[in-house]
């Protein structure tokens, strides 16, 4: 007894004819394009087992039907874009929708590597240093006056010359004395400690801290012996080429501030006029 050969959905016997396996079970033609022929986009009909499908973002297109939306042109074994639903040829889709190169104002075609800054685009040729005209890539780039120049390029036309280093400031910096410095170059000339952001004040043109310069060049308090730096507002008395913090000028002997008061003086002493009406 021969093993029956049949359609796996409507139970035909598939002897003598053409079928389609599909997961391992076969199908008459008829039932395979009922159940699982995919219809055309652009006709509408469905893709039989005899013609080729083209398939792209689960839409399926007969070989014939498969052409650009704009101009028609076969797309089959072509690149191609897709915009709203529609499928373009690559000369159509950048007519249409390409964004153009800043530099040479033709379109920039799909697939085509591309530079892109502050909203515009250039072929990755295109886009070069202004001084060298050598394309930038992927290097670091400085725009001045809107025109962009590679840092090398940059630094030779525009970038000052720190005072210390002698070397390019690129980005940042400080002035001081109208000349400018990297800030990591602008230090105290004693300790070396950076003073950028930090009060300091200069002696015969040279920069110092406050704590430094106090050490080196102010004055002691007669009362405290600690530095009278006389910046930033502090207030002092000078008396006979001493000096003394205004909390620190005290009768020697009653410890009365004597800001704004009379006082007399014994050998070195300060007294008030009550410490001193013996005198």
């Amino acid at each position: 007894m021969t093993e029956r050969f049949d359609c796996h959905h409507c139970e035909d016997s598939l002897f003598g004819r053409k079928y389609v396996l599909r997961e391992e079970q076969p199908y008459c033609v008829r039932c395979f394009e009922a159940l699982f022929a995919s219809t055309c986009e652009e006709c509408g009909k469905l893709i039989g087992c005899d013609c080729k499908d083209l398939s792209y973002k689960d839409r399926h297109w007969h070989e014939a039907c498969f052409h650009c939306s704009r101009c028609r042109s076969s797309l089959v074994d072509k690149p191609f874009a897709s915009k709203e639903d529609q499928v373009l040829c690559t000369d159509c889709y950048s007519q249409e929708y390409s964004s153009r190169c800043q530099d040479c104002r033709k379109a920039i075609m799909p697939g085509t590597r591309k530079m892109e800054y502050k909203g515009s685009s250039w072929h990755e040729t295109c886009f070069t240093c202004h001084r060298c005209q050598q394309p930038i890539g992927t290097k670091s780039f400085i725009p001045k006056d809107g025109q962009n120049f590679c840092v090398p390029c940059y630094e030779k036309q525009h970038a000052l010359q720190c005072v210390q280093c002698k070397k390019p400031i690129t980005s940042g910096g400080v002035t001081y004395r109208e000349q400018p410095w990297h800030r990591e170059c602008f230090v105290c000339t004693a300790c070396k400690k950076p003073l950028s952001g930090q009060r300091f004040t200069s002696r015969d043109e040279f920069a110092y801290c406050l704590g430094c310069f106090c050490d080196l060049y102010a004055k002691k308090c007669t009362g405290c012996a600690n530095p009278i730096s006389g910046l930033g507002g502090t207030k002092y008395i000078s008396f006979e080429e001493r000096q003394w913090h205004n909390d620190c000028f005290n009768c020697k002997k009653c410890s009365l501030s004597l800001v704004g008061r009379g006082f007399v003086t014994e050998r070195d002493d300060i007294l008030c006029p009550d410490c001193g009406k013996d005198i």
